[in-house]
Parts: C-alpha cells; sequence; structure tokens
C-alpha cells in the first residue's frame, strides 16, 4: 500500500510504500475509495500543539475515510468483504484514523469495526467521506445539540463547508433559515440552497426572533451577536474555532433566558442521519475532487482559502 504520512510539524508529507495491513480482531481492513481533506489537516501540519492528538509518529492522515472492505478480521460481525463503508471519527473506539492510526490518505486502512458505518445506495464515496466529518459535525449541531424541528426560525454564521450542509438540511426538514456570512458569494450560495434571507451582520436577523442560531464561525463578535439576537430562551450552539476567547453580553443570556452550547464532532447516527439525506437528493454537499497523488497540494488549497465547499481525494482518478 501506499500512504500520506506525518512525519514532522512544518515538514512536507512523506509519501510511503508498506507492506498492506493484515485484518486483526475486532477491525476490518478498508480499501479506501475517496479521503477527505480537512482544515484540521492544515492544523496538524502547522501547528505543533495538535502533536497531543496524534499517536505513534509518523501516522499517514485522513480522518475522512470511504471506502469497500477487503478483510475481515475475527470476530468481526455483521459486515462482510465488499461492503461499502465509512469510519466515523469520533466512534465508539475512541480512535480517529488519521491520528490514532494510519488514515484515508493511505491506499488501505485498517480500522476498527465498531466504528463503521454502511454506506446507503445513492450516496457517493465522495459524498461519504465529506459526510464522515462536515456532514456529521453540521449535523449535530443542527439536530442533535440544536434541537432545530420542522417549522422553527433558525440562524446560521458562516456558510462553509459545515454551514452549507447544515443550511440545506434544516432547510429540507422544514426550518426557516437566515444565513449571515460577509462573502457575498456564501450569501448567493445559501440563497440557492434556500436562505429565507441573507446577511452581513448577525444581528440583522435580530427582528426575527431565531429560536436556534449555530455559530459555524466562532469570531468572538459573531457568539456575542448571536446571543444579543436571539429569541427569548433560544439557543446559541458554538461549532467554529475562528478566536479561542470571546466577551460575552451576559445581559442578554440571563434576560433572555438563552442556552449557549458547545458542539463537536458527532456520532454513527449523525452519520447515518445525513447519510439519508444525501441518498433523498435533499442535500447535495459541494465537493471538489483531486488525485491521491495531489493530496499535499490539496492541503495547500485549503490553507490559502482555495477551497469552497468540501475537498476529497479520489484514489481512482
Amino acid at each position: 500500500m501506499k500512504g500520506w504520512q506525518f512525519v514532522e510539524t512544518n515538514e512536507p508529507l512523506e509519501m510511503v510504500e508498506k507492506e498492506d495491513p493484515k485484518a486483526e480482531s475486532g477491525k476490518v481492513v478498508i480499501d479506501t475509495k475517496v479521503a477527505g481533506l480537512c482544515h484540521s489537516d492544515v492544523g496538524v501540519l502547522r501547528d505543533p500543539g495538535w502533536k497531543a492528538l496524534l499517536g505513534e509518529l509518523p501516522v499517514i492522515m485522513g480522518h475522512e475515510v470511504a471506502g469497500v472492505i477487503s478483510e475481515v478480521g475475527e470476530g468481526v460481525t455483521g459486515y462482510q468483504v465488499g461492503d461499502k463503508v465509512a469510519v466515523c471519527p469520533t466512534g465508539p473506539s475512541g480512535m480517529a484514523p488519521g491520528y490514532a492510526y494510519g488514515g484515508g490518505f493511505g491506499t488501505k486502512v485498517l480500522a476498527p469495526a465498531e466504528d463503521l458505518v454502511r454506506i446507503p445506495d445513492g450516496v457517493s464515496f465522495a459524498q461519504a467521506a465529506a459526510g464522515t466529518d462536515a456532514g456529521m459535525t453540521s449535523y449535530h449541531a443542527t439536530f442533535t445539540k440544536g434541537g432545530v424541528k420542522e417549522g422553527m426560525t433558525v440562524g446560521m454564521i458562516g456558510i462553509g463547508g459545515l454551514g452549507q450542509i447544515a443550511l440545506e438540511a434544516a432547510v429540507a426538514k422544514g426550518a426557516t433559515v437566515y444565513a449571515i456570512d460577509k462573502n457575498p458569494n456564501a450569501r448567493e450560495l445559501a440563497e440557492k440552497l434556500g436562505a429565507a434571507g441573507t446577511y452581513e451582520s448577525v444581528k440583522d436577523i435580530e427582528q426575527f426572533k431565531p429560536e436556534v442560531i449555530i455559530d459555524f464561525a466562532g469570531f468572538d463578535v459573531t457568539t456575542r451577536e448571536a446571543l444579543e439576537s436571539i429569541g427569548f430562551q433560544g439557543k446559541v450552539v458554538l461549532v467554529g474555532m475562528g478566536k479561542l476567547e470571546t466577551t460575552l453580553n451576559v445581559t442578554s443570556l440571563i434576560t433572555k433566558q438563552a442556552t449557549l452550547v458547545g458542539s463537536n464532532g458527532g456520532t454513527k447516527q449523525d452519520i447515518e442521519e445525513i447519510y439519508e439525506l444525501f441518498a433523498s437528493g435533499k442535500v447535495n454537499p459541494k465537493i471538489t475532487e483531486i488525485t491521491f497523488d495531489e493530496i499535499p497540494e490539496g492541503i495547500q488549497m485549503l490553507e490559502n482559502g482555495k477551497v469552497t465547499g468540501r475537498l476529497v481525494a479520489n484514489m481512482e482518478k
């Protein structure tokens, strides 16, 4: 097998050839079809603080994995060779591919069977890979943490890779969504995805008394203004980490009896439910595909802000 491995912070990814993994007890070998690239991959490469999250180094990166099972280990039930699966990076094992063990930037992955999610008919490998991170995280924030339901009024801040999926999913489930983004292209996209209105400032949606506001940006002022703009007894869900500290208007928090909750990652069930929306055609994430050989360049594209939506590497291109 081949793979792109992380060796050290601020060092380029290294292409390696290794012996194919063998199935172990409780695990399966997956032939990677598509691997997603993520802004956190930029963090691993550039910020030494990320090394604390990694297991034994060097490690083949890639936490968004979709492929086909090629070997099943002892004790694994419910899966067989040929099954199309993805790996939940925040699954029951507590081990994420690309961090605790070799991930999707390799042509084969040895993964715990307990973390697998079946890829249903009608969902491409590219969608499946994107669904394990952006799909899972946005769904978890919107529906599991936010409690968004049909008929609710919702604000969404930051219409990037996560916000796009969350917006389209919320509209598909019958919510009225107002989108906030300083980027005019993002606002135009939000309108196409079904937003009831698009705005540059969070304060612009205060008039609608939203029941839930989801902050995918997290740039201090966005979180503060979300609390100031939320309706009575509303909920603000913070996902983005644009700034790691914020100053809040506690008057708004208290007098509105508002709730501020953080959301990170998600569950296998979140992935399964976003896959259902993908399969139905109600949610179509914007995905750009590159080749396996272009993975280092793809991470550079993310770092330079050159990617709209999600970026994935198709191993068969």
